[in-house]
């Protein structure tokens, strides 16, 4: 019994094979694989078909990193078109409040050629001024411009755009004037009707934008529709200068007076830029008590 428990196996069958004689074998088995295998390619459509069995478990492997590759390249491109968006809409802005000040512009030049139109049409000498901001007084219609005293501007001159009159200067400061509009309630303007030259005295309303040709007879010859322009008789506006148009006649039993309502011709609220004609000169009267006699008078005078 002691000697079978004593009796051992041999070492091959108990550590088999070393570890170099493994590797020396597999090695050897492997490189003639590679040998027959890149001379025959008998091996290609197994590695194929290892490949594809091969493929999902790869994909598994990969899937975390291409999941945080997307997710990564999803967040980048979500912030740079967040900021590029931002950008975009901050240029739109831009672009659109230049366009806005090309049409103003725009609208302002075609305004000043027209101005310029009406400054070679009058013969009175004239200064583009700019309305700067509109009367204090809610209840008188008038506006301040940017050229005063200082600028030659004095109380009377006529203001004008290229439609016709808009008032008249009734205060010259130093840097600036006040212009009483057309409409305003205390300004009154020489005019005649256009169509059979018919004088009369138009008044600002005081409301609503309008003119009236108040104290005149029920059966004057006006008309709707009837252009109203300055007589030229104050020696302020010249003669000619639009002023309003008739736009309604009211004739009532009770009244010896027509009620005329006209709207005026010239942009009350409409431009920025207005021309200020110089004072009209009245023509010299010649003084003939200063003119010495002519030799007819005094032979005149010798007679009885």
């Amino acid at each position: 019994m002691a000697t079978l428990q004593n009796h051992q196996p041999p070492a091959f069958f108990i550590r088999g094979p070393s570890p170099f004689t493994r590797l020396s074998f597999f090695a050897a088995i492997s490189i003639a694989l590679m040998a027959v295998d890149a001379r025959l390619h008998y091996l290609t459509e197994v590695r194929q078909g290892f490949a594809a069995l091969l493929h999902p478990l790869e994909v598994v492997a990969h899937a975390p990193m291409a999941a945080y590759d997307q997710t990564r390249d999803f967040i980048t491109r979500q912030s740079i078109l967040t900021q590029e968006n931002r950008e975009l809409h901050q240029r739109n802005l831009l672009q659109s409040a230049e366009l806005q000040r090309f049409h103003t512009m725009q609208a302002e030049n075609e305004h000043l050629r027209k101005l310029l139109g009406a400054v070679q049409a009058s013969h009175q000498p004239a200064k583009l001024a700019e309305i700067v901001h509109t009367g204090r007084d809610p209840f008188t219609h008038k506006v301040i411009v940017n050229l005063g005293s200082q600028q030659g501007i004095m109380a009377g001159q006529a203001a004008m755009d290229e439609y016709g009159v808009i008032g008249q200067v009734t205060q010259a400061y130093p840097f600036s004037s006040e212009v009483t509009l057309v409409t305003d309630k205390d300004l009154a303007i020489p005019i005649q009707i256009e169509r059979n030259g018919l004088r009369a005295i138009a008044f600002g309303s005081g409301h609503d934008n309008a003119i009236d040709l108040p104290y005149l007879p029920m059966n004057v010859d006006i008309r709707e529709g009837d252009k109203l322009v300055t007589s030229g008789i104050d020696g302020i506006y010249p003669s000619g200068l639009a002023v309003a148009k008739v736009a309604r006649i009211e004739r009532n039993a009770d009244s010896p007076f027509a009620h005329i309502i006209c709207t005026p011709t010239a942009g009350i609220e409409n431009h920025r830029q207005v021309l200020l004609l110089a004072m009209a000169t009245m023509p010299a009267i010649p003084d003939e008590t200063r003119k010495p006699p002519t030799p007819r008078s005094r032979h005149a005078s010798r007679r009885p």
